[in-house]
């Protein structure tokens, strides 16, 4: 294993922090996982689970098994972990801008483009190696102006390479579910079955340039600049498969939860052929993916003492009960129905909220929303 320390733009003078990626195998191997912990800083669940995926790489590196490269990123956001208000870690949002840590991630679809363009008007159109080549150079060129750009920059010049790249989450309380696109959810569907996901939301972009789709859509973003300049549509496949996995809670945190999950996560290295070994067999699906735009959130409609009366990972009819806001001063109580028939995946887990508050979030089959699907 090699480790490597990647300094970042100091904020101010005497300060500076580094971000350390791990690199399991062979550097030349041909193919590369990339795998990150903590983008969000506040949700822990992923930081455990990298720490117990770390044992069984060096297990598997040890044995000789790996056939191509596996980056770990086991602290994705030494900035975010950095930043503590009141005694709470504030790890969602950088304080200084108020920017979330997984949004704004650059796209060199051009720049890229334009360095593979000299090949392309001599009639040759460039590999897959080659363009990753190119996608490599792009992110080294981005400017770094600021501590959280060049955490930006470092994160994606690791990634954009990737054939294979996993960024772990949670949300506040929540099942297993991940994010990935639709194109990609037939190669991702291995990996929905061996986490336990019980659900997938797909999104062809979901708006707010993600971490994930920032490394997913450079190759549709390509493909579509070489249509426009009057090239053959689908000139390269997508060459990246990424998902963003939510590790359920930011309370779901035990040796027993992150052991099976980074297992999960090392077997589907082993059904993708990372690492040499029999594959396991895959469990049955929990559920087929679901559209992004079919997630329907549920606010609050004024402050109170939340109470939630429906179960995390029950699918609940339009018009069902999830919880109820309770004003102690007036002494009413407001119950927030279901919005759809569909899956309550996450909800809020503080118990005293604010008007407005997202309290619960339910996937319906059908895409409802457009525009902006993430949450800020």
């Amino acid at each position: 294993m090699r480790t490597e320390r990647h300094l970042l733009t100091p904020c101010a003078p005497g300060t500076s922090r580094h971000l350390v990626s791990l690199h399991y195998g062979p550097a030349d191997g041909g193919r590369k996982a990339y795998l990150q912990a903590a983008l969000h800083a506040d949700e822990p669940p992923g930081l455990l689970v990298g720490w117990h995926l770390r044992r069984l790489l060096a297990e598997a590196e040890s044995a000789a098994r790996l056939r191509g490269e596996v980056v770990l990123v086991p602290m994705a956001n030494p900035i975010g972990h950095g930043q503590r208000l009141l005694g709470r870690g504030i790890g969602r949002f950088e304080l200084p801008s108020g920017e979330n840590f997984n949004r704004h991630y650059a796209d060199v679809a051009a720049a890229t483009y334009a360095r593979l363009r000299p090949q392309i008007e001599q009639g040759r159109l460039p590999g897959v190696a080659d363009v990753r080549a190119a996608l490599r150079a792009s992110c080294r060129e981005l400017p770094a102006p600021s501590e959280l750009e060049s955490l930006r920059k470092t994160l994606l010049t690791l990634a954009i390479d990737a054939d294979l790249m996993l960024d772990l989450h949670c949300d506040n309380e929540a099942v297993m579910h991940l994010y990935t696109t639709p194109s990609l959810w037939p190669r991702l569907e291995p990996l929905a079955r061996l986490i336990g996901a019980e659900v997938a939301l797909l999104a062809g972009d979901s708006g707010g340039d993600p971490f994930d789709e920032s490394c997913s859509l450079a190759w549709s973003r390509l493909d579509a600049l070489h249509v426009a300049a009057g090239g053959a549509a689908e000139a390269w496949p997508e060459a990246c498969v990424a998902a963003t996995i939510e590790l359920r809670g930011e309370a779901d945190v035990s040796h027993e939860h992150a052991a099976a999950d980074a297992r999960a996560l090392f077997d589907f290295l082993v059904h993708e052929g990372y690492i040499e070994g029999k594959a396991p067999a895959l469990p049955p699906l929990k559920r087929d993916g679901r559209p992004l735009a079919g997630s329907i959130p549920v606010y609050a409609p004024h402050g109170g003492v939340l109470v939630h009366r429906a179960r995390l990972g029950e699918e609940i009819a339009q018009g069902e009960p999830i919880a109820d806001v309770i004003d102690p001063l007036e002494g009413t109580c407001t119950t927030l129905t279901s919005p759809v028939d569909g899956l309550l995946y996450a909800r809020e887990h503080g118990r005293v909220v604010h008007a407005g508050t997202r309290i619960a979030k339910v996937s319906g089959l059908e895409a409802l929303r457009s525009g902006a699907l993430l949450s800020a």
